[in-house]
């Protein structure tokens, strides 16, 4: 017998893009705005820089860890339970960074803080996920691109602004502003998107079986390593930006912050382009696109900055290679959760958790050949965007698996005539 026609998806309204993209912000606002209090955090806490960085560390780690528990947690308790849980945590926890009297307590708030907001990281891409499919969901996601990739912008330079004003203490009272924005948000703007017969009713023996499935889907973790080594090459351009513009070409920190923030406009723009480009092109398409320009964009920056030209020349090169990503980010997000409709939450979590992973690993590599050159910079941009399009051809054409019904063994879509929902949704993506 052939399986029911899914009912269409209710799609994403426009107050709840906006919140879906503030829940998403947690992390470029919890790394950057603190970062020019961290002399002064310092010199307060009786620390050294080594212990000051272990408190980024720690909010990073409890960032991935968070990812990987709430996201399956959120398949089986539904989105809108953790996600004000785990928001009101965050909000306590930002709280008690303010407070803190040592730098070993400030160590543990960051990971505490780090593991709860991941819920608005995971739970809102999950969301977005159970409210749309195909191209719809390519444009949400590219939606929520564009709106937070002002954060990285607005962050340093609110925070460096905070920082001379009120201190880092002033930092992380602002930063309790935001989680709290965010739990009332989730309180009163948030619907919950998975209906109670399709969440996960096992335990941990449930979610391995999940995870399982999802390891064994080629599509899920083409598109999923895709989107995280298209994140590496932008964090191997933010780690490396501020010494190429201002050691290698030369630059004031004035003139560095605005080409960051001229290129942060042009990663929004491409993502605003991208999703109006979904109604032509499907998301696999433009996610080709934009990686074998990223790799090629890559190859020619590091062409310029070994022959060592100046600023009027590398500055467009960078700027283009940047602009590529508003065709990664969004298409490639779309792609791999909309290959696991069954388990969106932990859909979510394993990419979060890998692009984190993987920007924590380049954001050293950048600097191995110290600050006054640029070419590591440009070289794992390359890479990262050769190795991200090798997934995606990876990917093949292959049907993702239908996840089990009570009573019945696995099977693969389609096993029975009829496709099955990742193999549909996949299908009107390509």
């Amino acid at each position: 017998m052939s399986a029911s026609p899914a009912a269409p998806r209710p799609g994403v309204s426009g107050p709840l893009i906006v919140v879906l993209a503030l829940l998403s912000a947690v992390a470029p606002f919890a790394t950057d705005m603190y970062l020019p209090s961290f002399t002064e955090l310092a010199s307060d806490l009786h620390t050294s820089a080594a212990g000051v960085q272990l408190t980024l560390t720690a909010f990073l780690t409890g960032l991935a860890v968070g990812q990987l528990l709430i996201g399956p947690l959120s398949d089986r308790f539904g989105r809108r339970g953790p996600l004000i849980a785990a928001t009101a945590v965050a909000t306590l926890a930002s709280a008690l960074c303010a407070l803190a009297p040592s730098i070993w307590l400030l160590v543990v708030f960051r990971f505490v803080q780090g593991f709860a907001g991941s819920a608005g990281i995971v739970i809102g891409r999950a969301v977005a996920s159970d409210r749309t499919e195909g191209r719809a969901a390519a444009k949400v996601f590219s939606v929520l691109a564009s709106i937070g990739g002002i954060a990285p912008v607005v962050a340093p330079l609110a925070g460096g602004a905070l920082s001379e004003s009120a201190g880092w203490r002033g930092v992380f009272w602002v930063l309790t502003g935001i989680t709290l924005l965010m739990l009332l948000s989730a309180l009163f703007v948030v619907p919950e998107s998975l209906p109670r017969e399709q969440r996960h009713a096992g335990g941990l023996a449930d979610t391995g079986r999940t995870m399982r499935r999802l390891f064994a889907d080629r599509g899920y973790l083409g598109y999923t390593f895709a989107f995280a080594f298209g994140f590496a090459g932008l964090m191997a351009y933010i780690s490396a930006s501020p010494f190429v513009v201002e050691n290698v070409l030369g630059l004031s920190t004035t003139q560095y912050t605005l080409t960051f923030a001229v290129n942060a406009v042009g990663l929004v723009l491409s993502s605003t382009l991208n999703s109006r480009l979904v109604n032509r092109f499907s998301p696999a398409a433009l996610l080709r696109t934009g990686l074998t320009g990223m790799f090629v964009l890559a190859l020619v920056l590091l062409a310029v900055l070994a022959a060592g030209a100046s600023a009027p020349v590398v500055l467009p090169v960078l700027f283009l290679t940047v602009f590529t990503l508003g065709l990664i980010m969004g298409n490639a997000s779309a792609l791999a959760i909309g290959r696991a409709p069954y388990a969106a939450g932990a859909a979510a979590a394993v990419m979060g958790a890998l692009q984190f992973g993987f920007g924590a690993l380049v954001s050293p590599l950048v600097g191995l050949g110290g600050e006054d050159t640029g070419l590591p910079m440009a070289v794992t941009i390359a890479v990262s965007a050769l190795l991200a399009l090798c997934a995606q051809f990876a990917v093949g054409k292959g049907p993702a698996p239908v996840p089990p019904q009570r009573g019945e063994a696995s099977r693969p879509a389609g096993a029975d005539g009829a496709a099955g929902p990742a193999e549909s949704a996949d299908s009107a993506a390509r």
